[in-house]
């Protein structure tokens, strides 16, 4: 299922610098899935989104403008976070993923749900927070 990027939206006078890149969205729960969507937006970064890790995948596959990948670990669909990560690699190496879960990172680690090289927000995380971590994966 590919859904339409969409628009930067102005933001408010803020310390948060906007993004000018393009942002993949990638959660299985609708209610998160459209906050995330929104904030991301809010910071200026135009935003595709995918209900799960095959939709993720398909977006990817079929367009090249995606700078970032942001996606949920666990995730209902049949493939997590994990596996939508390794699909992506095969494709897009360069392509860089931030990782996101309510889960704490040493039970995700502990799993192997993840390998040691990831970049994990954890849930709950504010905008700032978010706006950060976006920054510093682009090198911003």
């Amino acid at each position: 299922m590919m859904t339409k990027p969409i628009a930067r939206q102005a933001l408010p006078a803020s310390t948060i610098e906007p993004g000018s890149k393009h942002v993949l969205v990638v959660e299985d729960d609708d209610m998160v899935r459209e906050h995330v969507v929104q904030q991301v937006a809010s910071l200026g970064y135009e935003v595709s989104e995918a209900p799960d890790g095959p939709a993720g995948l398909a977006i990817v596959r079929e367009s090249r403008n995606i700078d970032l990948m942001f996606t949920d670990v666990v995730m209902r669909g049949g493939m997590s976070g994990h596996d939508l990560a390794k699909a992506v690699e095969e494709l897009r190496p360069e392509l860089p993923i931030l990782f996101t879960s309510g889960y704490k990172e040493s039970d995700i680690v502990s799993a192997d749900r993840l390998n040691q090289e990831f970049e994990l927000l954890q849930k709950p995380y504010r905008r700032r927070e978010l706006a950060h971590r976006l920054r510093k994966m682009f090198g911003d």
